[in-house]
C-alpha cells in the first residue's frame, strides 16, 4: 500500500511569529454565494460555523463504505486510525469531496474567489482508543502565512459529545498566537500540542454534527475533542483550505495541493489532478 503518513507535526519554534502573519483575516464577500450576512458575522466573531448539511445519507453512506475499506487496508498494513493523509493523489472520492462546488461555495464565503487545497486527514476515533486532542490552534502547527486557512470537517460518522466530538473555544481564533507547551503526549493526545490554560478562554462549544454535515473553523481557532466513550467509531475528514495568496516558508507543504478555485498564476502552489486510479481499485 501508498504510504499515506505525511509529516503534520511542524516545531513552530522553526518558523518565528515574526516570519509569520498569525492575524485574523475577516470575511468580506460582497456577494456571497451560500452564507447568509448573519452566518458570515458570526463566522468572523466565533470564529467558527456548524451544521450544514452538505451530503444526503445515501451520499455519506456510500462514503463511509468508502472509508472502511480504506481504514481496512490501513490497518492490516500496520497504521493507525489517524494516519490516513495526503488523499487527493491516492484516493478518487477524497479529491472528489475536496473540490466539490457546493463545498467550495461556502469556503469561497469566507476565503475568497482563489481557493487552495493544501492538506487532508481523517481523524478516526476508534471506540476504547483511549486518544484525546489536546486544545490546540491548527496555525500554529503549519509554516505558512498570513493565517487565512480554514479547516472543514466532514462528519463521516455522527459526532456527538459521548464520542468524543470536536469542541472549540470561541473568540480566540482573534488573540494571536497563545502559549502552548508539548504535553499533549502526556494525556494520550493525537497532537503533541496543549495550549496552556485553555480554560480561561471561555465555555467550550461542542461540535455536534450529523454524518454529511460539515463545519467551518478559523486557522487560530482553539479546538480539541474529548476521549471517545462509546461503543461507537467517530471519524471525520478535514480538508484545508487556503486563499491562494497564503504562502509556505517550507516548499514541502506545497506539493498536495489543488487549485480547486480561482487563479494561482505564481506556481507557488502544486494543482494536482484527479487520480486516474483509485488506491482501493482492484
Amino acid at each position: 500500500m501508498v504510504n499515506l503518513a505525511e509529516r503534520v507535526f511542524n516545531d513552530s519554534a522553526t518558523y518565528s511569529d515574526t516570519e509569520r502573519d498569525l492575524s485574523f483575516h475577516p470575511a468580506t464577500p460582497t456577494n456571497p454565494r451560500r452564507l447568509s450576512q448573519e452566518q458570515i458575522a458570526f463566522y468572523n466573531t466565533e470564529g467558527y460555523l456548524k451544521g450544514i448539511r452538505i451530503f444526503s445519507e445515501e451520499a455519506i453512506e456510500e462514503h463511509r463504505a468508502y472509508f472502511d475499506r480504506l481504514l481496512d487496508k490501513q490497518l492490516k498494513d500496520g497504521g493507525d486510525s489517524y494516519s490516513l493523509r495526503r488523499l487527493t493523489r491516492f484516493c478518487q472520492p477524497v479529491w472528489d469531496i475536496v473540490t466539490n462546488p457546493l463545498i467550495l461555495d461556502y469556503v469561497e464565503d469566507l476565503l475568497g474567489p482563489n481557493i487552495i487545497a493544501w492538506g487532508t486527514h481523517y481523524f478516526c476515533k476508534m471506540p476504547g482508543d483511549g486518544k484525546v486532542v489536546s486544545w490546540h490552534q491548527d496555525a500554529s502547527y503549519w509554516p505558512l502565512t498570513p493565517a487565512h486557512s480554514v479547516t472543514l470537517w466532514l462528519a463521516v460518522d455522527d459526532a456527538d459529545l459521548e464520542n468524543g466530538c470536536m469542541q472549540v473555544l470561541p473568540r480566540t481564533h482573534t488573540l494571536g498566537m497563545l502559549d502552548f507547551d508539548m504535553s499533549g503526549a502526556e494525556e494520550n493526545s493525537v497532537l503533541p500540542q496543549k495550549v496552556k490554560r485553555a480554560e480561561d478562554y471561555g465555555t467550550p462549544v461542542p461540535f455536534e454534527l450529523k454524518a454529511g454535515e460539515i463545519s467551518l473553523h478559523a486557522d487560530m481557532l482553539v479546538h480539541g475533542s474529548e476521549v471517545n466513550r462509546s461503543s461507537r467509531r467517530r471519524c471525520g475528514l478535514t480538508v484545508r483550505y487556503a486563499s491562494a495568496s497564503v504562502r509556505s516558508l517550507d516548499p514541502g507543504w506545497t506539493q498536495n495541493s489543488i487549485l480547486c478555485r480561482g487563479e494561482e498564476p505564481t506556481g507557488h502552489w502544486a494543482n494536482v489532478p484527479r487520480p486516474e486510479t483509485d488506491i482501493l481499485a482492484g
